[in-house]
């Protein structure tokens, strides 16, 4: 819907997870009948989700156990694993920084370069455990580095950054082919973020078998503030899945849509395959896990960046084992543990047997959804109300 924004400038009205609630159908169906697994090329994983390339999230022997749980770790190639023989003092004294000078120390701390001998070793330490192997680098720095990635025998090459075209122009330097680029892999490659229906449709041309939707929404991100970018994903990813389908039209060929960013509890997860998504990339709620590198620290991907800045160091706590978050059990009421356990409940709930089945779900616009008769949890800052 075209909303006037003032004499000659329209926009379309956007929503947001928070915005939107699942209809049930009139059916439901037993858990144990619900299938949440999805293909990313030739690799069938259990669970719809990635463990976003953060180096407070994911460092090897997380990818190893997100891997094992079912879902897909994927590594930072260009972060703290690759640029220290130990990473481990530096991701503590990262946790350490005071927040006025968070954003700071880190930058200094990045300033170190990108090893190419730490990229193979990472990848091979991940590879060895017998789980598929996913690594991201930046277009700006791919060309330069994914060989090393390559001949340690990652599975997945992910190409991610703050907004990722298919047709990038530059004055000064030859810029990434990704058409030719992704045609001369012999692995599957997930590229992104982007956040609307034309650049999906064009980065899945590129052939990509997924791409990340989202700019802004994630909970380190900072880009809509300094940038004044982004699309709430709730649209974002709507608008992505109806470029899927016209691809889908024009070649037969479906690409994953990958919802990057804004996801808290397993209820977000639900809303975001009823968008569109076949599955959800995340970072805080990983971040969250003991075993997790950041010791209950959080900061994007873009925190570090020299010059501007577009992420920052946010707590989140230490709270529950990464099985518990992921498969559970719950011990808590607020949606945040089990979190592939709720997603499984919400389509049985709602009648559905699969990712695919679940993206037909009716959704509507309910914006008190977060606060209709929640006042006495708001009020004791319990269940939803925290």
């Amino acid at each position: 819907m075209e909303v006037e924004i003032g004499m000659g400038k329209t926009g379309r009205r956007a929503y947001g997870l928070d915005d939107i609630a699942i209809v049930p159908s009139r059916r439901t169906r037993d858990p144990e009948d619900v299938d949440i697994s999805w293909q990313l090329g030739p690799f069938k994983l259990e669970l719809p989700f990635l463990a976003s390339a953060m180096d407070g999230v994911v460092n090897p022997d997380i990818a190893i156990a997100v891997g094992k749980l079912g879902g897909l770790g994927v590594l930072n190639l260009e972060g703290i694993q690759t640029r220290y023989e130990d990473p481990g003092p530096v991701l503590e004294e990262i946790a350490s920084f005071p927040k006025e000078v968070a954003t700071r120390g880190i930058q200094r701390i990045y300033e170190e370069p990108v090893k190419p001998e730490l990229i193979q070793k990472s990848v091979k330490q991940i590879k060895d455990s017998g789980v598929i192997t996913a690594g991201s680098f930046t277009p700006q720095r791919v060309e330069q580095y994914y060989k090393y990635a390559i001949e340690a025998g990652i599975d997945v090459l992910i190409i991610q950054g703050t907004v990722v075209s298919a047709e990038h122009l530059s004055l000064t330097k030859e810029p990434l082919d990704l058409y030719q680029f992704i045609s001369d892999l012999d692995i599957p490659v997930v590229v992104g973020g982007c956040a609307s229906y034309h650049t999906s449709l064009h980065l899945m041309r590129t052939g990509a078998v997924g791409v990340l939707i989202g700019i802004g929404p994630g909970h380190a991100c900072t880009t809509r503030g300094v940038l004044g970018i982004g699309v709430p994903q709730a649209t974002a990813l709507a608008d992505a899945a109806a470029a899927r389908s016209r691809l889908m039209e024009e070649t037969g060929r479906y690409v994953n849509v990958i919802a990057d960013g804004g996801v808290r509890t397993g209820g977000d997860i639900a809303k975001c395959i009823a968008c569109g998504a076949d599955a959800v990339m995340m970072g805080a709620p990983i971040a969250r896990a003991l075993e997790a590198p950041g010791k209950g620290f959080h900061w994007g991907m873009a925190t570090f960046h020299p010059e501007l800045p577009r992420g920052a160091r946010v707590e989140v706590g230490q709270v529950a084992s990464l099985e518990e978050i992921v498969r559970g059990p719950a011990h808590e009421n607020d949606g945040t543990l089990n979190l592939f356990g709720a997603l499984r409940m919400s389509m049985a709930t709602c009648g559905y047997a699969t990712i695919k089945e679940f993206q037909r779900a009716e959704v509507m616009v309910a914006p008190a959804l977060q606060t209709e008769g929640k006042s006495i949890q708001k009020s004791q800052d319990v269940g939803m109300g925290k």
